[in-house]
């Protein structure tokens, strides 16, 4: 599978590859065995995180968000009149990749575009994307479709220009008299240190930062970079 999409290559399909979550009370557990799966992880510790879910019905969010993307992607193509489906598949939750995998060798899609919903080089956020496509692939088996990842979309103008949107909306509902002193938190998932010296992890997310505070006048010393979980 390639780390890039193949310029010239002839796609059937998109796909769009998640992380998946819980979309009720009833999935929380078997999602975070899903995500704990191969680690040494106590079970007083999963059963702290589900609680976590129990605040809000045990629903996450972002299988709701990847349906509103897939929507809105399939808007975007049809305008400029590309005829291709779009497949969705998760690495945690229901649609499962290997699923999709299936189906989509069922309805002959012979090679695909994947966009993976993470914008930032890391193992989990993306080299792992990969060795799931390629598991699922073989799940599948022979037959299975061919699949080109598009790279990471951490600098991409369309992101920046997204995130900036955002943020000059917030700062607009500050008021006049507050647009002196506020100061920016970009906020993002902590990974361990260890994985994050061996990845573009932290510079990455050091750009978007960088590009979106510059995007809405913010100067340097009014940003900064933390992190949620650690």
């Amino acid at each position: 599978m390639a780390d890039t999409a193949t310029e010239g290559a002839n796609y059937d399909a998109v796909l769009v590859v998640s992380f998946g979550g819980p979309e009720g009370p009833d999935d929380v557990v078997p999602f975070l065995q899903n995500v704990l799966r191969g680690r040494d992880v106590p079970p007083e510790r999963m059963q702290e995180v589900s609680e976590h879910y129990a605040r809000f019905d045990g629903v996450s969010p972002i299988n709701s968000q990847c349906r509103d993307l897939i929507t809105s992607l399939g808007h975007e193509l049809t305008s400029h009149k590309i005829d291709l489906p779009i497949y969705w598949g998760n690495r945690n939750w229901h649609p499962m990749l290997a699923d999709t995998m299936g189906r989509m060798k069922r309805d002959g899609v012979r090679r695909a575009l994947a966009f993976v919903t993470a914008a930032y080089s890391s193992y989990s956020s993306c080299r792992q994307y990969r060795e799931n496509i390629q598991a699922a692939q073989e799940v599948v088996g022979e037959g299975a479709p061919a699949v080109d990842k598009i790279r990471v979309f951490y600098n991409h103008p369309d992101f920046i220009v997204a995130c900036a949107d955002c943020l000059q909306d917030s700062i607009s509902q500050l008021g006049v008299q507050n647009r002196s002193a506020f100061r920016i938190a970009f906020t993002a998932h902590s990974i361990p240190e260890s994985m994050a010296q061996e990845c573009d992890y932290v510079g990455e997310l050091l750009e978007t930062s960088r590009q979106v505070a510059e995007s809405c006048g913010v100067s340097e010393d009014r940003w900064e970079l933390v992190y949620q979980s650690r």
